[in-house]
């Protein structure tokens, strides 16, 4: 199932190659953490949540099969700063 999903959000996005999906098992629910570019966020959540519960939706189908639940969460990678220019004094 991991490597479906890594192959939905990879045609999404701009930048594939900085897709990250975690997976964890706790209490018998699958939990997938995706990770991506935080200029790819947009994209993957889409107009109103579309693209997000699109993609929750159709990985449900190899959940069912498979007797497993499922859960998907984005993960928001922290912007780097940029320094701070300051004001030359007087």
């Amino acid at each position: 199932m991991k490597d479906t999903l890594l192959n939905i959000v990879s045609a999404i996005v701009d930048n594939p190659d900085k897709v990250e999906i975690k997976e964890e098992e706790v209490e018998g629910v699958t939990n997938f953490i995706i990770t991506v570019a935080p200029e790819d966020m947009g994209k993957i959540i889409g107009k109103g949540g579309k693209v997000i519960r699109a993609i929750r939706s159709v990985m449900k189908i190899p959940a069912i099969k498979q007797e497993k639940r499922i859960y998907i969460t984005l993960a928001e990678v922290p912007q780097t700063e940029a320094p701070v220019a300051e004001a030359p004094q007087e």
